[in-house]
């Protein structure tokens, strides 16, 4: 395990699958770790994916989700690993691993200063036509809220994450943030589902012309936010994996609860790869869902974990300063926080 610390801040970074079990600001547990990682019998499950075997914190899917083109693991051999350590001090770290289904050479930079994770993937060579996605997760022991950047659209996927455990309707597309529910009542999607059995996805486009894409997630019982960013033009949905205890076989068995995915990429869904580079509602709607490989890509993401500012509960706008973030709630109120305005791309 590689241990990176700033500030208040520590970060665990395991180079097998390459992600991040453990991450601390001020001790709150930011980023979601399944409770089956450290459990020998679930980790002998050859039936068992890599990346659900060490379920944790965020990784780097490419493709996202089922390769069922060119047969390779559940998201990916980047999800997978192993990788290997390039360098490394106090607080960041690179490592490498080689794509050969793909043919790209992938370099995974983690840093962490003070509240705020940087995290970029240089995407070297390659040919042909993929999906990727960030995988970060956090968990809720009483719900929470979201809150978006603009969006003009949402969608379900065709299939179910599970047959029968769906809270949303299927193959739906909206132009705001409510959802129509199998039994014909309607979500709101700023609303995490706490109260039912459910395992569910939704995608979240972005408007058109963005640049600066974020999510905030309220978690009520540890009254704190996290704020996941992106670069829009690159990673133009946000996918929400909504994971309450509605998978009832090994590993999950019904344990797994109050988790979501926030996973921003350029992908169809969860559907597999097939799905994003063929004809598909989002690319009806002239929205990529695959990334041409080669010569050379960056893909940036950040997160930032914050207390809860007391009477905090819609966060409308964020905008960008010199070296910090300016975030605004629905009641007016503004918090400034420091950030490299630079990571992304003017």
């Amino acid at each position: 395990m590689i241990e990176l610390r700033h500030g208040d801040a520590r970060l665990t970074l395991d180079p097998g699958p390459g992600n991040i079990p453990l991450w601390q600001v001020l001790g709150r547990d930011v980023l979601h770790r399944a409770p089956w990682r450290d459990e020998p019998e679930m980790q002998a499950l050859e039936s068992l994916a890599v990346c659900e075997k060490r379920l944790a914190g965020d990784f780097f899917c490419l493709p996202f989700c089922a390769d069922d083109v060119a047969g390779g693991p559940l998201h990916g051999a980047s999800a997978t690993g192993p990788w290997e350590v390039v360098s490394q001090d106090v607080s960041r770290a690179a490592l490498y691993l080689r794509n050969e289904l793909y043919n790209v050479d992938i370099t995974k930079e983690i840093s962490v200063l003070d509240q705020v994770l940087y995290s970029s993937h240089t995407l070297d060579g390659g040919a042909g036509e993929v999906s990727l996605a960030h995988h970060p997760m956090a968990r809720m022991q009483a719900g929470g809220t979201l809150s978006f950047s603009p969006k003009r659209a949402v969608l379900t996927d065709p299939k179910p994450q599970y047959e029968g455990r769906n809270l949303w309707a299927l193959g739906q597309i909206r132009p705001d943030l409510s959802l129509a529910c199998e039994d014909g009542s309607q979500w709101d999607l700023r609303r995490y589902p706490a109260a039912h059995t459910v395992e569910d996805f939704a995608i979240l486009v972005e408007a058109r012309g963005a640049r600066l894409g974020w999510t905030v997630l309220m978690r009520e019982a540890e009254d704190d936010m996290l704020v996941v960013l992106k670069d829009a033009r690159q990673l133009p949905v946000t996918m929400l994996w909504i994971s309450n205890g509605g998978r009832d076989f090994a590993p999950w068995n019904g344990r797994h609860t109050g988790v979501i995915g926030i996973e921003d990429g350029i992908a169809a869904g969860a559907t597999g790869l097939s799905y994003s580079q063929g004809e598909n509602p989002l690319r009806a709607m002239e929205v990529p869902t695959t990334l041409t490989l080669g010569p050379r890509h960056v893909i940036r993401h950040a997160m930032i974990s914050l207390p809860r500012p007391p009477g905090w509960s819609e966060v409308v706008a964020i905008e960008e300063g010199r070296d910090t973030l300016t975030l605004r709630d629905i009641s007016g109120r503004d918090l400034s926080v420091p950030f490299d305005t630079g990571f992304f791309p003017a």
